[in-house]
């Protein structure tokens, strides 16, 4: 089974597959490996196999995650494609401003020790505009 395009399904479908604290535990453990056997969400979730089987559907139908079957196992991987436009959907509701997205950026970003809480992390970047080269701050969001 190949995943959907984000053409074949609207965006509501996306995030009330990504609203249930199951599916999006496993969408997390898929995102930490190229591909996730099912044998390790039988071992990692709370849930039985059915309960599952039944989440796994709905994130495949919404289009972010690809099914393969090797024998008699199967595998999940991650459709970062339909994450990346899913946020650029966002992003284009509320444009300004946008995250870091190179390495040389984010070596700018003032270092703070904070605890790790999983949240995203706020920091200031100065930006300057070309229309009156005046500086201004701007909102990175940081994961």
């Amino acid at each position: 089974m190949s995943g959907k395009s984000t053409l074949d399904s609207p965006p509501t479908e996306a995030f009330k597959a990504l609203s249930d604290p199951i599916r999006w535990n496993i969408i997390g453990q898929i995102a930490q490996v190229d591909e996730l056997a099912c044998l390790t969400l039988e071992r990692t979730l709370p849930v039985s196999k059915p309960t599952i089987s039944y989440h796994i559907k709905i994130l495949h139908n919404a289009g972010l995650i690809s099914t393969r079957k090797a024998g008699r196992n199967y595998h999940y991987s991650l459709r970062r494609d339909v994450l990346r436009d899913l946020l650029d959907g966002l992003w284009e509701l509320a444009p300004m401003p946008r995250p870091v997205e190179s390495p040389e950026d984010e070596a700018a970003l003032p270092r703070r020790r904070r605890k790790r809480s999983g949240a995203p992390r706020f920091a200031a970047v100065p930006r300057q505009t070309a229309v009156d080269e005046a500086e201004e701050e701007v909102a990175v969001l940081t994961w």
